[in-house]
């Protein structure tokens, strides 16, 4: 699978994919950081309330590939690609990213550390940036997906946005 800074056709897709990417590393060097210096300290229930939204941002980014054969790294149209309205999909436009921010959340809390939320935060500007410019072009080229727009009113959070 191609993903990452430099597989994206869009330069300024290029430029979110290395952002997200530093983003997601500072979610884990945060909270090592913090735990090596003592600066904040979660409780051993909320640690393991962490490894367990961790788990479940997994479960989402399992069930999005399941149900979507064209989930990939990269914002491109595939030739015979249909828009999926099943699954994950049904609930959101882009399960991916949910489970993505899911997983971002419980990575600091599982790791001990209140200072890690802050990057985890940073990712969500990143990755809503990310999804406006797909959904443009999803609905320039992908048959179907101005009605899937109208028939799932959220993109990453139910009932949200």
């Amino acid at each position: 699978m191609k993903a990452g800074p430099g597989s994206e056709p869009d330069p300024i897709q290029n430029v979110v994919q290395a952002l997200a990417g530093l983003v997601f590393i500072a979610t884990f060097a945060i909270p090592g950081l913090d735990t090596r210096f003592g600066w904040s300290h979660v409780s051993l229930a909320l640690s393991v309330a962490g490894a367990g939204i961790i788990a479940i941002g997994f479960l989402i980014v399992f069930l999005t590939f399941r149900e979507n054969t064209f989930t990939a790294g990269t914002i491109e149209i595939a030739e015979g690609q249909q828009v999926i309205v099943t699954g994950p999909y049904a609930i959101v436009r882009h399960p991916m990213y949910s489970g993505a921010l899911v997983m971002a959340a419980g990575i600091p809390l599982a790791r001990g550390s209140w200072f890690g939320l802050l990057p985890a935060a940073l990712l969500v500007p990143v990755l809503v940036w990310r999804l406006m410019r797909e959904e443009a072009l999803l609905l320039a080229h992908l048959a179907g997906y101005n009605d899937y727009c109208d028939r799932v009113g959220y993109r990453l959070v139910p009932m949200f946005w």
